[in-house]
């Protein structure tokens, strides 16, 4: 997966056991959706329902305006008498944009039905704490930005969904705390939903990235697996079963906030001794200052330092080699613990500080390995994806995606129609 890849069908490949709550049209859509492109015969096949069913269904969807025929390109078969028949999602059916704020930037992009993004956008902006009507402006301006790129006008859009660092509760949409906040406990979606009049969806930004990974990435066709971020923060998301794990209220995987050191340094949350705190960009960033001599090092951005701090580790600075070695080390740790607690067929490294092999050297996953309980299993597959920003709006856009696909084929809708 890499940022504005034209993708041949999003979504997990696999279907959570407890789907069958779901109505069989949702089922049928979500099925084309995550293959591209498949006959309706396959359909019947994969879903276990008879292919009058499929038919009726898809007949449907097509006059709904959300899935079209298509001739099946299928590779290696001959083409003998009428072409074949396949669906797949109509092309720009609905809009939808998925937005990431962070530290150093903003980053938004639009995807049509069918995953596919169609552009995106980038806002820089300055490191530091915003008020609520700052944030709410640079959401409209990134918004209004992606669309004139498109020549779409924002009201068109079906859904906007946006990931945002700290902690979210999804039963309330209140975002309880984020570093980008001045102040806690903010109604951010109602905010969003009074300026733009647009279906406004929030989550934390590290289960956006998992998203990103179950829909578009490597976990399309794992049931169980972890995504462990490290950028200006330290994150986790969690799939089970094929399916985002967020937790009673929402607030669930907060790795980065779990206790690795009693009255240890201060994390950026206010509590001492977090993961975090030692891992994170500010963490290394700290550890540079005390002790190493960089000249300017007060006009250095966070990037530049770390940056120059990877050279030197690079270059043989012992120094610089501690810094990123004890990193690694308490990085070893937090895997080990959710290789213990989860037993996750695979673990996704991610985040642009994936680009510094010296987080998860050779040695680093060795010690994860060894602080594991024996219990004679194999230990968690591993993966390394050093994706840029634009990544975590596409988990963004996945998740409007979602919430558009339940209000137009799901349960409710069905219930209301009755």
């Amino acid at each position: 997966m890499q940022d504005g890849e034209d993708i041949k069908g999003c979504g997990p490949l696999m279907q959570p056991v407890a789907s069958a709550h779901r109505p069989l049209r949702q089922q049928v859509f979500e099925h084309v959706r995550a293959l591209g492109e498949v006959p309706r015969v396959q359909v019947a096949r994969d879903l276990r329902v008879s292919p009058a069913t499929v038919t009726t269904l898809t007949s449907e969807l097509i006059e709904a305006g959300l899935l079209e025929e298509v001739h099946d390109r299928r590779d290696g078969e001959p083409a003998r008498g009428r072409p074949a028949v396949a669906l797949q999602v109509r092309a720009g059916a609905h809009h939808v944009m998925g937005l990431k704020l962070s530290d150093l930037q903003h980053t938004a992009v639009i995807a049509d039905l069918s995953g596919k993004v169609l552009t995106s956008a980038v806002l820089p902006r300055r490191p530091g704490r915003m008020s609520l009507d700052a944030m709410v402006d640079a959401v409209e301006t990134l918004m209004r930005r992606t669309c004139a790129e498109l020549g779409l006008d924002p009201a068109g859009l079906s859904g906007l969904a946006l990931g945002v660092p700290g902690f979210v509760d999804r039963q309330s949409s209140i975002l309880r705390w984020s570093p980008l906040l001045e102040t806690r406990d903010v109604d951010l979606a109602a905010a969003l939903q009074a300026r733009l009049g647009l279906p406004i969806r929030i989550d934390n930004d590290a289960n956006l990235l998992t998203l990103a990974e179950l829909w578009f990435g490597a976990g399309r066709e794992v049931s169980d697996f972890a995504v462990v971020t490290i950028e200006h923060g330290v994150g986790m998301g969690f799939v089970i079963n094929h399916r985002l794990y967020r937790g009673a209220h929402g607030m669930g995987m907060e790795l980065g906030h779990t206790k690795v050191h009693l009255d240890g340094a201060l994390c950026r949350c206010g509590q001492r001794g977090c993961l975090e705190a030692y891992l994170a960009d500010y963490a290394l960033v700290r550890e540079a200052r005390t002790a190493l001599n960089l000249p300017d090092i007060e006009t250095l951005s966070v990037n530049m330092l770390l940056d120059s701090l990877f050279e030197r580790a690079r270059a043989g600075d012992a120094a610089a080699q501690a810094i990123f070695r004890r990193a690694g080390r308490y990085l070893a740790l937090a895997l080990a613990n959710v290789a213990n607690l989860f037993d996750p067929e695979m673990i996704i490294l991610s985040g642009e500080r994936m680009r510094y092999d010296y987080l998860y050297a050779g040695e680093t996953l060795e010690e994860m390995r060894t602080m594991m309980v024996d219990t004679g299993r194999a230990s968690p597959r591993m993966e390394i994806h050093a994706w840029g920003d634009m990544v975590w709006a596409r988990g963004a856009a996945a998740m409007a995606l979602q919430g558009l696909t339940e209000e137009l084929l799901g349960a409710g809708r069905e219930m209301a129609a009755q």
